[in-house]
């Protein structure tokens, strides 16, 4: 499959100089890059050659190798569907959500009406203060626990420090693993983890969104520890590095790796923080940070629920980025 595995990392920097945002990240060799760069084929021609690689992965016989080697082939036979898919997509071809969904992501959306949140919203209904139309309520809490600015990059880093800590207890790190964490503006995400390579991420915070203060465990778990920067580095050191299989150097967007990605990032922080220990670190250490203490003590019923697995509907914002899966 190594043959294969190369060809298909080709492809992909290949047709990330035609579609901005395709290839997320990508650490491998430079010469590959070069080659990409310089290569003008048609997308019929791209579409092609990966119609060609999945014939060639389909003959190769894995039924008796190893689990692992099975789960290379599924794995890369995948990732080649959703390719060609986005090259049918970018030649033309209309699908309906659930349709792209599946030829890009391997997945279908559930379905559910309003009836299916009723609920919630009762719940919420009984636990926003004040009157009047609920979304309305659900912002106005929100506003009240913004993050200040001048504060950010403490409350950030120490939610951070946090997770890192929670996630050694369960994972075995790299020894060189680290990542920086920069503050931007003028982006439609509030938050992203650049992978680097070689361990390395460069995580960034868009400012220009109002963080609120249940949002710096989501970002530092999601984003980092246990999420995406965890994430990127175990698949560089043990399938990239230690079996040298190609594949895992290069991460393209709409790909089903993305959902793999998105939801371990976001069940990370169940990992990292069960049952009330999320709610009990924020009030010891990040509300005093922020200066919202006195906040905390008037809302605490509110907030404390607010923190459970269904606040996600109210509390989180967007980070979709030209077809980047919403956290």
């Amino acid at each position: 499959m190594n043959p294969i595995a190369e060809s298909y990392v080709k492809l992909v920097l290949e047709l990330g100089e035609r579609d901005a945002g395709y290839v997320d990240a990508y650490y491998g060799p430079q010469a590959w890059k070069d080659e990409a760069v310089a290569r003008h084929r048609q997308l019929a021609d791209l579409h092609a050659e990966a119609i060609g690689l999945i014939a060639r992965l389909d003959a190769i016989d894995v039924a008796r190798d190893q689990e692992i080697l099975r789960l290379r082939k599924s794995y890369l036979r995948r990732q080649l569907d959703a390719y060609a898919s986005r090259v049918e997509m970018l030649q033309g071809e209309h699908l309906s959500f659930d349709e792209e969904s599946n030829a890009l992501y391997d997945a279908v959306a559930p379905r559910h009406t309003e009836a299916d949140f009723e609920a919630t919203l009762r719940e919420l209904d009984g636990l926003l203060p004040g009157s009047g139309e609920l979304q309305a309520r659900i912002e106005a809490l929100r506003q009240e626990f913004v993050i200040p600015t001048a504060k950010l990059e403490a409350v950030f880093g120490a939610a951070i420090e946090e997770c890192r800590k929670r996630t050694k207890a369960h994972v075995a790190l790299p020894d060189k693993e680290r990542f920086t964490v920069e503050y931007v503006t003028g982006q439609p995400w509030s938050a992203y983890n650049w992978y680097k390579g070689d361990d390395r991420s460069v995580i960034q915070v868009n400012t220009d969104l109002p963080v609120t203060l249940d949002r710096a465990v989501d970002l530092a778990c999601h984003e980092g520890y246990p999420g995406h920067h965890v994430y990127n580095a175990l698949l560089e050191k043990h399938l990239a590095r230690e079996r040298g299989w190609k594949e895992f150097t290069v991460y393209p967007l709409f790909s089903p790796q993305s959902l793999i990605a998105e939801g371990t990032a976001n069940y990370g922080i169940q990992v990292a923080f069960p049952g009330g220990e999320r709610v009990r670190f924020e009030r010891e250490k990040l509300y005093p940070l922020a200066g919202l203490l006195d906040r905390y003590r008037r809302y605490g019923v509110v907030v404390a629920d607010t923190n459970a697995p269904w606040s996600g509907f109210t509390t989180r914002w967007p980070r979709s980025r030209a077809g980047r899966w919403t956290s």
